[in-house]
């Protein structure tokens, strides 16, 4: 088998660019991603840090299995002495961990 001759002027063209781009191009491109990183950056910025805020006085929250996923469980006054005292009457571990909040944040039921 014969080695494979290269042609002339074939290395030039097959390491030529097809196109160079204009600095008008050049220009675009980096304005793009400065605003793709500003934008990054702000998002990330934005979302950092504890976003929920704490459970007020008389209130509690808890979060259970649900059907599909997790599940908050939540009220405050009234409200949260009927959620606890109806969890209360069941024996499961979603009614355990309702009671269990229940009685962290000293809901009275």
């Amino acid at each position: 088998m014969l080695p494979a001759m290269p042609l002339e002027g074939h290395y030039a063209r097959q390491t030529t660019p097809l196109y160079k781009l204009s600095p008008r191009e050049l220009k675009a491109a980096g304005a793009a991603l400065v605003v793709t990183l500003v934008a990054m950056l702000a998002v990330v910025l934005f979302t950092v840090g504890d976003s929920a805020p704490p459970v007020a006085e008389g209130c509690f929250k808890a979060q259970v299995a649900g059907i599909v996923g997790s599940e908050t469980v939540s009220g405050c006054g009234v409200e949260a002495q009927e959620k606890c005292a109806h969890a209360s009457q069941f024996d499961s571990p979603r009614a355990d961990t309702v009671v269990a909040e229940c009685e962290a944040y000293g809901i009275k039921f």
